[in-house]
């Protein structure tokens, strides 16, 4: 594939403001929200349509993006990926994913995951990404070890949320175990 942003199943492209809908399904689902980050109260459809133009109309960093996750052919959103606490002197990021329900177990997470992560590692010079799951979110934990991500901790009793105390595993990929058995983007 000649574009960097486009795999055999997904495409990424920067947020629309048009995009404001699929972000608010992603938003819809108590436990969905809970596995991305927090339960927050309701929003309008207005702060929604605010917040996708707002990030439509910034200007692109490498080091800190969100990124939508369509079908390659049909162009659906499909979700949203993203990218932050960069560390250039240490060569470290973060990555995160969110799917939208009907498009999970489809390979989409992983294939986005994986352009995210040849970005990163070939373009930015990045040495390794980190992720933090929720203890409790087994698709989430599979997908990053299905993509060579390896355990490196546990914080335990680390976030509050369902009336509980949960712990987040810590996982972490360097560029070198990412390019084992992968190919590296072609310069033609």
């Amino acid at each position: 594939m000649s574009d960097l942003w486009t795999g055999e199943k997904v495409r990424l492209r920067g947020i629309e403001p048009a995009d404001w809908e699929g972000f608010r399904a992603l938003a819809l689902h108590t436990v969905d929200a809970r596995n991305a980050d927090v339960v927050e109260p309701p929003r309008s459809d207005e702060s929604f349509r605010a917040w996708a133009a707002e990030r439509a109309a910034r200007t692109p960093n490498p080091s800190a993006y969100q990124l939508v996750i369509e079908t390659r052919f049909e162009h659906a959103f499909v979700g949203a990926v993203s990218v932050g606490e960069t560390d250039a002197r240490a060569g470290r990021f973060r990555t995160g994913i969110e799917v939208t329900r009907e498009h999970r177990r489809q390979g989409y997470a992983a294939e986005a995951t994986e352009l995210v992560l040849t970005y990163m590692f070939a373009e930015q010079r990045s040495h390794k990404c980190e992720v933090e799951v929720y203890a409790f979110n087994d698709a989430s934990l599979a997908l990053y070890r299905s993509l060579g991500f390896v355990e490196e901790g546990r914080l335990r009793q680390h976030e509050f949320f369902a009336g509980t105390y949960h712990d987040v595993v810590l996982l972490g990929i360097t560029a070198d175990e990412y390019w084992a058995g992968r190919t590296r983007p072609s310069l033609r």
